[in-house]
């Protein structure tokens, strides 16, 4: 094993192709694969499930990536130190449900990464691509919530795939509406006082199941639903519509303008966030600059956090 493949083997896992791996490499295509199969062949493991539409790791693969990465950090320390070679490009991926908290969280770690050079990736996105970016190591972090209703679902597919859930905070439920919704003034709401307003939700694709919806009590029946795919939407559709969604009650007002209003809904439920990433896998330092700043900026909410 030399640091070289453990290099190509980070890559084509980074890119899910050997192809576009070996074009970033500057190198062959038959040499990445042959480099990449031998290193499959000393470590005695199947790293790759290989397909006509790329690579993606197994589970093997995933465990092997994590400690790859610890290798080939420490590497670069050694060059920065002792061959006076400029810092590695930092790289950093999160998957997250649409949580305005995370987004400013991933702004403080861009603005406190002290690199020349940097590729980093912020997806918001669907939940059960957020478990699978996560499982291929595609993301190191994914952000999500549990509750007592998908709690059963979420917490089977994560064990299946090797990744455990860690609580950030729990948080008492509220709608999220425009502040010009006659919603807006109330010190709470009821499920009956939403019955005449359109209810907002992140669809959720071919996992359209309300166990992976973004939002509690999914199951709950109601007149009007409109489904749509990002923040900026819904938050339009809460302004013009008077729409509401259900979510944690955190608003930014660095994200979202004035114009968007937290009203505590009055239910007997709670909601969970917690970040993902793999039960068995050491994350690496940017990754663990996302998560400090991240748990500050839900602290700077006055939100207790789980430590």
């Amino acid at each position: 094993m030399t640091l070289q493949q453990l290099k190509y083997f980070i890559e084509a896992a980074s890119l899910g192709s050997i192809n576009k791996a070996a074009d970033s490499l500057y190198i062959a295509q038959p040499s990445l694969s042959s480099a990449i199969r031998e290193l499959e062949n000393e470590m005695g493991l199947e790293l790759f499930t290989r397909t006509p539409k790329g690579v993606s790791l197994t589970r093997d693969g995933a465990e092997f990536m994590g400690y790859a990465r610890q290798v080939t950090e420490q590497a670069a320390l050694l060059e920065q130190r002792y061959l006076d070679k400029k810092p590695s490009r930092r790289m950093c991926s999160i998957s997250t449900q649409h949580y305005a908290f995370a987004v400013n969280a991933f702004v403080n770690m861009v603005k406190k990464t002290n690199a020349d050079e940097y590729e980093f990736t912020l997806r918001e996105s669907k939940t059960f691509e957020i478990v699978e970016a996560v499982r291929t190591l595609r993301s190191e972090i994914g952000v999500i919530y549990m509750n007592g209703f998908n709690r059963k679902v979420i917490g089977k597919l994560l064990r299946e795939n090797g990744l455990a859930f860690h609580t950030l905070f729990t948080a008492k439920p509220h709608i999220f509406t425009g502040s010009a919704s006659p919603l807006a003034a109330r010190e709470f709401v009821t499920m009956d006082d939403l019955e005449d307003y359109p209810c907002l939700s992140f669809e959720q694709g071919d996992y359209n199941s309300f166990y992976f919806s973004e939002e509690i009590l999914s199951a709950e029946f109601h007149k009007k639903v409109i489904r749509v795919s990002d923040r900026a939407t819904i938050f339009n559709l809460m302004i013009g519509l008077n729409g509401y969604t259900i979510s944690t009650g955190i608003v930014s007002a660095d994200l979202n303008g004035e114009n968007i209003t937290a009203v505590p809904l009055k239910v007997d439920d709670s909601i969970e966030v917690g970040w993902i990433a793999h039960a068995s896998i050491q994350l690496t330092k940017q990754a663990g600059l996302y998560l400090s700043e991240l748990k500050d900026v839900v602290r700077g909410y006055g939100v207790a956090v789980s430590e």
